[in-house]
């Protein structure tokens, strides 16, 4: 697992423990939720910058966005399934 999905990985894990929608949750920060929707994926680098905007919005830390945590890899998919049938 490299940085760029575990960033991902925290990052969906605490929006969506904040309850927001991507697109309610990275419209009050200006930045297109397409873009960070694929940060979420792992797909895209992030600069350090916004880690620090979404960790300060998400009243976290940027090392809570950096660093490896199994249980929101467990969480993580269990949101996935629940996105994929409620789609």
């Amino acid at each position: 697992m490299n940085l760029k999905e575990i960033i991902g990985i925290n990052l969906k894990y605490e929006r969506y423990k904040s309850g927001l929608s991507q697109e309610k949750f990275y419209s009050n920060l200006g930045l297109s939720y397409k873009y960070l929707a694929c940060v979420e994926r792992g797909e895209e680098n992030i600069t350090t910058d916004y880690i620090d905007l979404l960790a300060k919005k998400l009243n976290i830390t940027s090392e809570d966005l950096i660093t490896f945590n199994k249980e929101h890899i467990i969480v993580k998919k269990r949101i996935d399934e629940r996105e994929k049938v409620g789609n």
